[in-house]
């Protein structure tokens, strides 16, 4: 891997290649670059992408589900946590476009896919400190989310249903379903992973002064809300954590995101939506929760989205 732009360290990478199944990150590599010719990005990432994103991060998952499609004989989940605006959705439609070069199927959905539908979100949102009208733990249609998962993994057959953000101007709504008999499922999140503090107190990582009374009592819900979520994880067979060194980094990435989609589809959060978004990201769920997800691999990125380290979590 000399030849590459690579600034993770390699010797924890290398444990995590090996841990997927590979005999060593030479054999690893010698596999994927005899293959350079079928995971062309042009057609995925419009900007420069760096060797560290792609060779990081994008192939030892597609390594791993290559690997479980070869060698298991039950179906596997694969779950991808990260923050808006990361890049994971994008990442998400270049593994199912690669997986078919090689011969098998990996079908990508999110938890923002099993959003309730508009009448039942109303009730589910209602008096929200943030006013906003989705995206935090208790928004979901778990239930259906569960039964959709475990119904693919006895039979095969996947059939969920596939959220648009730009309907609705921007609030978001159901738009179609997606049926399909994929090899390997990815799901996708931004608090995939997250379990529910056991102790209050243990949870209370921002000064209370900077939390208004109902945001304080709101995020108690979403404690409890979270619970309805841990039969879910409990589905998934590895998560993938990709972690920016700084929450704070979300911020951007999430303004940039919701400007993109302005220009492509015309809706998007803006202004005082945007912020009241933004505000509920920050705060719904303690920070010190991402960092006790029980994830396989761990990938911690800078505000460029530069790849600073590649390594198994255990």
């Amino acid at each position: 891997m000399n030849d590459l732009d690579i600034n993770f360290p390699l010797d924890k990478f290398e444990k995590l290649i090996i841990d997927i199944g590979w005999e060593s990150l030479d054999d690893w590599y010698n596999f994927w670059n005899n293959r350079k010719n079928i995971f062309s990005i042009d057609q995925y990432w419009h900007n420069n992408v760096n060797d560290d994103w792609i060779w990081g991060l994008a192939l030892p998952l597609l390594s791993q589900a290559y690997k479980f499609k070869n060698n298991s004989s039950d179906r596997k989940i694969i779950g991808i946590s990260a923050l808006p605006g990361t890049g994971k959705t994008t990442l998400g439609k270049w593994l199912e476009a690669m997986s078919e070069k090689l011969n098998f199927k990996i079908s990508v959905i999110s938890i923002d896919d099993f959003y309730l539908p508009s009448d039942e979100m109303k009730l589910a949102i209602m008096n929200n400190p943030w006013n906003v009208s989705r995206g935090f733990p208790g928004s979901h249609s778990v239930k259906l989310m569960h039964e959709k998962l475990l119904n693919w993994k006895i039979n095969g057959e996947l059939n969920v249903p596939v959220f648009d953000k730009s309907l609705r101007n921007g609030l978001g709504d159901r738009s179609h379903w997606r049926s399909d008999t994929p090899d390997i499922l990815i799901i996708e999140g931004w608090f995939l992973g997250i379990e529910p503090f056991l102790n209050v107190v243990n949870y209370q990582d921002i000064n209370l002064a900077e939390l208004s009374p109902l945001e304080s009592s709101y995020r108690c819900i979403i404690q409890n809300n979270l619970k309805k979520y841990l039969d879910v994880w409990n589905l998934i067979n590895n998560i993938w954590h990709l972690k920016p060194l700084k929450f704070e980094y979300m911020n951007i990435w999430k303004r940039n995101q919701e400007k993109e989609m302005f220009l492509q589809k015309g809706k998007a959060l803006q202004d005082e939506k945007l912020l009241n978004f933004l505000r509920m990201l920050n705060v719904s769920i303690p920070h010190k929760s991402f960092d006790v997800i029980n994830s396989y691999a761990l990938f911690l990125i800078d505000q460029e989205r530069n790849l600073i380290e590649a390594k198994l979590n255990f």
